[in-house]
C-alpha cells in the first residue's frame, strides 16, 4: 500500500515540475518589442490553466491548451518604456523589467555577421564612448536540430555597456546606431548567426520539399542523428572513391611507399585550416597528411628544420617510407633532420595525426599560422603551407562525427529560427554566402526560397536586406571564372524579390582574409537601405546597377540605376578599372573604360565586333571603381548569360 501511493506522488511532483509555467526564451529582462506591430507572447504551463500576462497597462489572458501551450496577442504599441511585463498563473507569476518598444532586427547569417565588434576595427572609440542602452543584442544560442525546437536553451538581452558592447554583432551593431541616430527608438538585435553556416541549414524542411531544386534532398531527409552521419559518410566516401572506384587504403603496408601517385585518390588539402573547411566535414579522429618535398643536391647533404605547425594531438611522421619521429604536443613539432636524411629529388612527407584537442572544435588538420609550416636549410624557409598536400581519415582508428551546423539541411532553422517565430520583427539583415560560393547558380534558387520561407513563417513580408560578398582570395579573370562573382551575382539577381536591399562591399573587403574589419561601412549601408525604403528619411542608399548595354562598332555603351548625382571613378588619376569585354569567341580581355554623363564606355583593340562586357569579375575586385557621386560602389555585373563554374554544382 505504502509503495503505490510513494509512486503516485513522484508521479504528481514531476508532472508539475514539467509543466512550470514558462515563456518563450526571448522574452527577458531588456527586451525590446516591436512598435507599431501586434506582439505576440507565448510559452507553456499546466494543461487548463488561465495564464494572464500584463504589458505596462494592458492586460492579455490565454487558456493552456491541450500541449500545455499559450499564446497572446497584444496590440500594437508606439516607441516607448521601459515598461514591466508579468506573467502569472494562480501559483506562479514571472516578472521582468526594463521592456522597451522599438525597432527589432534579426541580424543572420555566417562569421562575418557574427563577427563581434572588439574584432572590429573602430570598437575602442566605441567602447570608450558614451554607452548607448538603446541598442541592445539578444544572442541565439548555437543549436542545430533535425526537428524544430519549441524554444531556444537560454539567452538573454544585453545592453550595449562597455562591457557587454564588444560581444554584440559588428555589422548589426554600426546598423543599429545608425538607426538609432536617426529615429530616437531603441533598436534591438536579433543575433541569430553561425560562422560558416551554408544556406541549406537556415531553411527549413517544408520549405525545401516546395523546391525543385531542395524537394530530392528533403526527400530523403534524415529522421536521427545517426542517418545524418551515414549521409555524411556515404558522401565523404563518394569523394574519396571518385577517381579509382574505391575507398583508398590506409593500411601501412600500402601507403609506406616513395610512390606519390599512391595518394592521388586522397582529398587535396590547403593548410593551414581544419579538415571541415576542405571537404571533410565534422569528422573527429585521426587521419593522414602527405605532400611531395623536392630537395636539391646540395639541400639533400645539409640538415634542416622542419616545423609542422600547431596540432597538439599525437602524430608519426614518415619520411619516404620509414617512421622518422613520434610525438604529441605543440613542443614536437619542430623537428630536427639529420643531413643526408633527404633524397635528392622528390621526397614523400606522410604524417599520421591525432585530433587536436586544444581548441578540440578544431578536429584535425593544421592549426594556426600558415609561417608555422615550413621547412629549413641554411637559407630562408621553404613554406609548405598551402596547396600540394592531400588529407585522408584514419577509419581504423575510433572516430566520430560532431553534430555542427552543414551536417544535414534545415538543422539550423530547425535549432535557432523557428523557435524565434512569430515574434514581432521590423526585418532580417543578411550577411552569407561565403559557404555556398561552390554552388553559386543554385544560390539564384536557394537564396529567394530562404527569403520567402522566412516570411511565410512569421506571415509577413517583412524587409530583407542583405550583404552583397566583399573581396576575398584571388584574383582570376572572366576567362579562367570566379564562383565568388557568379554568388554576386545570384544575390544581385535577389533584388527582384519585393521589400529588399542589398549593400554592394567590394571596396572595403580584404583579399587575404575572408574577414575584413571594416565593418562600420556595412552595417551604414546596411541602415542607409532601411532609413529610406522604411522610414521615410529621402537619402541615397545604393550604388551603380547595372541596367544595360548597346554595342556599337567597337564599343559597349552602358547604363546604370542609382548613378546618384552622376557616376565616378574612384581613382587618384581618373581611371576606371575593372572591366572586361568579349567577342564572338567569347575571351574576354581587359579593357578602357570613360565615363561620358551617366553611362560608361567600354572598349578594347583586342576586340572589334564586341558582344559581352563583366565588371569586377572576380574573387577580390578590389581594384574595381565605379562608384556614384553618394559614395557608393557599382555592384559587380555581367551582360552575358555564358555557362559558368557553378552551373551543375547542386545540394546533397
Amino acid at each position: 500500500m505504502f509503495r503505490p501511493i510513494l509512486f503516485l506522488l513522484f508521479f504528481l511532483i514531476t508532472q508539475s515540475g514539467f509543466s512550470q509555467l514558462s515563456v518563450a526564451k526571448i522574452f527577458n529582462h531588456h527586451m525590446v518589442l516591436q512598435r507599431g506591430q501586434e506582439i505576440p507572447v507565448w510559452g507553456s504551463a499546466p494543461i487548463g490553466k488561465t495564464v494572464t500576462i500584463r504589458l505596462n497597462q494592458s492586460i492579455q489572458k490565454a487558456q493552456v491548451d491541450a500541449k500545455g501551450n499559450w499564446k497572446v496577442i497584444f496590440p500594437m504599441m508606439q516607441a516607448g518604456g521601459p515598461y514591466q511585463m508579468t506573467i502569472a498563473t494562480e501559483q506562479q507569476q514571472l516578472d521582468f523589467s526594463d521592456i522597451m518598444i522599438g525597432e527589432v532586427w534579426v541580424c543572420s547569417g555566417q562569421s562575418n555577421m557574427d563577427w563581434t565588434l572588439k574584432d572590429a576595427f573602430k570598437f575602442r572609440e566605441e567602447r570608450a564612448g558614451q554607452p548607448v542602452p538603446d541598442i541592445r543584442q539578444f544572442y541565439v544560442p548555437r543549436e542545430v536540430a533535425l526537428k524544430p525546437n519549441s524554444d531556444l536553451s537560454n539567452g538573454k538581452w544585453d545592453l550595449a555597456h562597455p562591457d557587454q558592447l564588444g560581444d554584440f554583432t559588428a555589422v548589426g551593431y554600426f546598423f543599429a546606431k545608425e538607426l538609432w541616430q536617426k529615429l530616437h527608438v531603441t533598436i534591438g538585435l536579433v543575433n541569430a548567426s553561425w560562422g560558416g553556416s551554408q544556406i541549406e541549414g537556415w531553411i527549413s524542411q517544408d520549405a525545401m520539399k516546395s523546391s525543385s531544386q531542395l524537394s530530392n534532398y528533403a526527400s530523403s531527409y534524415p529522421n536521427t542523428w545517426d542517418q545524418a552521419d551515414t549521409m555524411l559518410l556515404q558522401q565523404l566516401k563518394k569523394s574519396l572513391s571518385q577517381k579509382s572506384g574505391k575507398l583508398p587504403s590506409t593500411a601501412l603496408v600500402d601507403i609506406l611507399t616513395t610512390d606519390s601517385t599512391q595518394f592521388q585518390s586522397w582529398l587535396k588539402y590547403a593548410p593551414p585550416s581544419q579538415w571541415d573547411w576542405q571537404g571533410i566535414w565534422a569528422y573527429r579522429g585521426a587521419g593522414f597528411m602527405q605532400r611531395v618535398i623536392d630537395v636539391n643536391t646540395v639541400e639533400q647533404s645539409k640538415a634542416s628544420t622542419l616545423s609542422l605547425g600547431e596540432n597538439d594531438g599525437a602524430f608519426e611522421l614518415y619520411l619516404n617510407g620509414q617512421l622518422f619521429k613520434k610525438g604529441e604536443g605543440r613542443a614536437d613539432r619542430l623537428i630536427q633532420i639529420p643531413a643526408g636524411t633527404w633524397k635528392t629529388g622528390k621526397n614523400i612527407l606522410l604524417l599520421h595525426q591525432a585530433a587536436q584537442k586544444d581548441p578540440a572544435w578544431f578536429g584535425n588538420g593544421f592549426y594556426g599560422e600558415g609561417s608555422k609550416l615550413y621547412l629549413k636549410f641554411d637559407y630562408e624557409p621553404i613554406s609548405l603551407a598551402g596547396e600540394g598536400w592531400r588529407m585522408m581519415p584514419d577509419f581504423s582508428m575510433p572516430w566520430h562525427y560532431v553534430h555542427s551546423q552543414n551536417n544535414a539541411g534545415s538543422v539550423i532553422y530547425n535549432g535557432m529560427i523557428h523557435p524565434l517565430i512569430p515574434f514581432a520583427i521590423k526585418g532580417v539583415l543578411w550577411y552569407q554566402g561565403e559557404s555556398n560560393a561552390g554552388r553559386a547558380f543554385q544560390y539564384r534558387s536557394s537564396f529567394p526560397l530562404l527569403i520567402n520561407s522566412w516570411r511565410k513563417d512569421w506571415k509577413y513580408d517583412f524587409p530583407f536586406y542583405f550583404v552583397q560578398l566583399s573581396s576575398f582570395g584571388k584574383f582570376p579573370n572572366s576567362n579562367q571564372g570566379s564562383e565568388w562573382a557568379e554568388l554576386r551575382e545570384a544575390q544581385l539577381m535577389a533584388l527582384q524579390l519585393p521589400n529588399t536591399g542589398m549593400a554592394v562591399t567590394t571596396d572595403i573587403g580584404n583579399p587575404d582574409n575572408i574577414h575584413p574589419k571594416n565593418k562600420a561601412d556595412v552595417g551604414t549601408r546596411l541602415a542607409a537601405i532601411a532609413l529610406a525604403k522604411n522610414y521615410g528619411i529621402e537619402m541615397p542608399y545604393s550604388g551603380p546597377v547595372f541596367q544595360q548595354v548597346q554595342f556599337k562598332a567597337d564599343k559597349a555603351i552602358l547604363s546604370f540605376k542609382h548613378i546618384n548625382g552622376g557616376l565616378v571613378a574612384k581613382d587618384a588619376y581618373g581611371y576606371l578599372k575593372g572591366f572586361e569585354i568579349a567577342g564572338e569567341d567569347k575571351q574576354f580581355h581587359f579593357a578602357q573604360a570613360s565615363i561620358e554623363g551617366d553611362q560608361v564606355i567600354v572598349c578594347s583593340k583586342s576586340v572589334k565586333q564586341p558582344i559581352a562586357v563583366r565588371y569586377g569579375w572576380t574573387d577580390a575586385p578590389i581594384d574595381a571603381n565605379l562608384f556614384n557621386k553618394a559614395g557608393f560602389p557599382a555592384t559587380p555585373f555581367r551582360t552575358d548569360k555564358w555557362k559558368g563554374l557553378t552551373d551543375a554544382k547542386i545540394f546533397e
